[in-house]
């Protein structure tokens, strides 16, 4: 029942918002007394903190596996976790979209855990485009907090338009975003020369 608890929030949250939500709402949808949604939480934030633990600790673990790939290079972790961010949207977009909507419901307290979290995923990222420049398969001139930012904003962005019964899958979505970063941020030493800081194609 807790887990149907939990799914049910969801659904509620994504289509009605947490605010507008109520705990009767929820009781409601699954055929249940108030008295059994609070004999499994104390209250709808419980509910929301656990949506978001249970969303972000699955990235976090997903993560780390592809983190901890010696045998793969900066490319390919990026490009993992690029995919791995898209990947979610279908089976997971419900949790994500309340994920990031509705975080600012949270007390302090939860949304300093929340936060924390998120900042993990956004420094390992960093990480790997960091030891990418370091390791000469990206451009010297990134500025990597910048470029990780933009890349989350893409992905993060995706679960407000994203149609898993659409015309593109999350696979097919995943490589045209994969070949857009890596394509921009690769390190092709042939064909870019510095120009007042930034980089510009050089003429053949």
């Amino acid at each position: 029942m807790k887990h149907k608890i939990v799914e049910t929030s969801i659904q509620l949250f994504e289509q009605k918002g947490f605010k507008e939500t109520s705990i009767q709402d929820i009781a409601h949808a699954l055929g249940v007394t108030k008295g059994t949604f609070y004999y499994y939480f104390t209250s709808k934030e419980q509910v929301l903190i656990t949506i978001h633990r249970g969303y972000i600790d699955h990235l976090m673990e997903e993560q780390m596996a592809i983190m901890n790939r010696s045998d793969w290079t900066y490319t390919e972790k990026l490009h993992g976790l690029v995919e791995m961010l898209l990947r979610n949207i279908a089976p997971r977009g419900r949790s994500a979209r309340v994920f990031f909507r509705e975080f600012r419901h949270l007390s302090d307290e939860n949304l300093e855990e929340i936060r924390a979290k998120r900042d993990r995923v956004r420094f390992a990222m960093e990480e790997v485009i960091r030891s990418g420049i370091s390791a000469g398969e990206f451009r010297p001139d990134l500025e990597a907090d910048i470029v990780t930012l933009g890349i989350l904003g893409a992905c993060n962005w995706s679960y407000q338009w994203f149609n898993p019964d659409g015309q593109k899958t999350d696979k097919q979505i995943a490589t045209v975003y994969t070949d857009m970063v890596l394509s921009g941020i690769r390190n092709d030493s042939n064909e870019y020369q510095a120009y007042n800081g930034a980089s510009i194609v050089a003429e053949k």
